[in-house]
């Protein structure tokens, strides 16, 4: 297959490359010389990289689109700069995708487009899937609802639309955990304010095989949420992992605090969002980690 993806020097995306080492990738990068630094040693030769769409016309040479790319949501206090980073870095590359697809004679069968679970906002303790409606003015939801309806314009009996609605994503090479680590290794670890707020996880191993899964899954296309079938809250989160590493846990971190540290970016910490996969499994999708100890044990090579 020829596969355009973008976002491919991020966590997820230098994971899925090693799934896709006997595919041809064309690798959408702001600086090509820091990307192929970057993927040295998983770049098998099969890819191409390229630091901008505008010589394309058309992508009647594509099979497929994987669409990746976007400003991190975390790390950083959502200032009216900072916000208008995060969706254009989104929204903007998706309607260049769109354009260049719909425009094409034959174009990629199918495109999976990024999106988050902070689609559904803060749930409480409702359960939500792939069929739940939700409508809000939260931040988070107004980003993922814009860049899901600009990815869906490709919806055609030619392309099908996959959404992936993320919710944190385990592994040791980026994204949360390695951030989360070091205080439970020093014994310090804390659930965050009462710690009744869920959290939706998925292994970066589930997450690159569920990419991969709807890829070479004809059939099928819609929402999909990448999470766990088992959502935990933060304080079953902050037990367990404490217990696998062997260390105590017996302090609470005030909500307050993160909200004067983090602003309006700290309902990444305290919405709750309840997520199960109702469409991956409906699809025949196993998770090789469906519950939080093994993941946390597999991910710290810890045997119990």
């Amino acid at each position: 297959m020829q596969i355009l993806l973008t976002g491919g020097t991020g966590f997820i995306g230098s994971e899925l490359i090693k799934l896709l080492s006997d595919q041809n990738i064309i690798l959408l990068t702001r600086n090509i010389e820091k990307a192929q630094l970057k993927l040295r040693q998983i770049d098998s030769g099969n890819i191409s990289y390229i630091n901008s769409l505008d010589h394309y016309s058309n992508l009647d040479e594509v099979d497929a689109i994987i669409n990746l790319a976007g400003e991190p949501i975390a790390g950083r206090r959502w200032t009216a700069n900072q916000k208008e980073k995060i969706c254009k870095s989104r929204w903007a590359i998706t309607e260049k995708l769109v354009d260049l697809n719909n425009v094409s004679a034959n174009p990629p069968s199918v495109f999976i487009s990024g999106s988050a679970v902070g689609y559904y906002g803060d749930q409480t303790i409702n359960i939500v899937d792939e069929s739940t409606e939700y409508n809000d003015d939260c931040f988070t939801h107004q980003v993922c609802s814009k860049w899901e309806s600009i990815a869906l314009k490709v919806q055609s009996d030619k392309t099908r639309v996959c959404i992936i609605r993320t919710g944190l994503v385990f592994g040791n090479t980026g994204g949360a955990f390695p951030m989360m680590l070091p205080p439970f290794k020093f014994g310090v670890g804390s659930r965050l304010g009462d710690g009744k707020q869920y959290m939706p996880w998925i292994h970066i191993q589930d997450m690159v095989r569920g990419i991969m899964f709807l890829l070479t899954t004809s059939k099928l296309n819609g929402y999909f949420n990448f999470s766990a079938p088992h959502p935990v809250t933060n304080q079953e989160f902050t037990t367990t992992l404490a217990k696998v590493l062997k260390r105590p846990q017996l302090l609470a971190m005030p909500k307050f605090c993160f909200d004067l540290l983090m602003g309006e970016a700290s309902c990444l910490l305290f919405d709750s969002i309840r997520a199960e996969p109702t469409h991956l499994l409906a699809s025949g999708f196993t998770f090789n980690y469906p519950t939080l100890r093994p993941a946390l044990q597999a991910l710290l090579s810890v045997n119990e």
